[in-house]
């Protein structure tokens, strides 16, 4: 990374509620470097816990916000996909990424679609097989074991033994163009664990956090901001997945005990700590 980095990072504006740009913009920022955003909706609030909430669709709106930064030279060191609003979508950010994407430029995919064997309410079978085609243009991609299990037309359980999870990061492999990150295990009883797999060194290694039985909206975007945000500045994939697991981690620290927070975690809270992983996680 150098001084003029800038990373773009498209998923929806929950203007209430931690999760995706309100979150991806502070912490990857956090890592001094320069972060530019393309919404796909703006919601009043995110989906989790409220009712009522207003959306608004941006989907009419990405060709020309392309078409504006073509016409000003515009582009990116990285792209890092979140909340895609919809299958519609997906197609337009593989032609943003075709074009705005400088060479040797870093894509990241986050499949953000599904948790604990469902879908979020918006998305179906169908997207996800659209989802997954987006992967393939991915650097690293990020699924939880549900995201996976969709993409890989898998059946989904609460538990998956260290074997079963080995043998879905390889599967996933064939929907990456490197690195999968595969979120998830919990077959230790005291730790959570997730896969790094390289398929181009034919590698493949758990990192383990500590254990926290909480359950967050958002801490899903914690962890892949810190792990984009620690990859630019260089670090390791292994390193990168335990810097952002300690994060999320620390953020739900924050957060444990404060009955009235129920809707993401303080991650801003934890924010400076994050230096202190980075030099500890090398």
């Amino acid at each position: 990374m150098n001084d003029t980095t800038k990373i773009l990072t498209i998923q929806d504006i929950s203007c209430y509620g931690q999760c995706s740009i309100t979150v991806a913009l502070p912490v990857i920022s956090a890592f001094g470097i320069e972060t530019a955003i393309l919404p796909s909706a703006v919601l009043s609030t995110h989906t989790s816990g409220f009712t009522g909430f207003t959306v608004r669709d941006l989907t009419e709106d990405l060709p020309a916000i392309q078409k504006h930064w073509e016409s000003e030279g515009i582009s990116f060191d990285a792209i890092y996909t979140g909340f895609i609003a919809s299958a519609e979508q997906l197609d337009y950010i593989k032609d943003i990424i075709d074009s705005r994407l400088n060479p040797d430029g870093l894509v990241f995919v986050d499949p953000a679609m599904a948790d604990n064997g469902e879908f979020y309410s918006t998305f179906d079978q169908e997207f996800a097989d659209k989802m997954g085609e987006l992967c393939k243009l991915g650097d690293y991609i990020l699924p939880n074991t549900t995201e996976a299990c969709y993409i890989l037309h898998k059946p989904w359980k609460p538990d998956f033994t260290k074997e079963e999870m080995i043998e879905m990061a390889k599967e996933l492999s064939d929907f990456t163009k490197r690195y999968v990150i595969l979120k998830g295990d919990n077959h230790r009883q005291k730790e959570m664990g997730m896969i790094v797999l390289d398929k181009k060194e034919d590698t493949l290694n758990f990192v383990y956090n500590d254990k926290i039985d909480y359950l967050s909206h958002g801490t899903g975007d914690v962890f892949a901001s810190a792990f984009v945000g620690s990859t630019m500045i260089g670090k390791t994939p292994e390193a990168a997945a335990k810097v952002a697991g300690e994060f999320t981690k620390k953020a739900i620290e924050k957060t444990i005990g404060d009955e009235t927070h129920t809707y993401g975690v303080k991650f801003e809270q934890a924010i400076p700590e994050l230096y202190g992983l980075l030099d500890k996680f090398e």
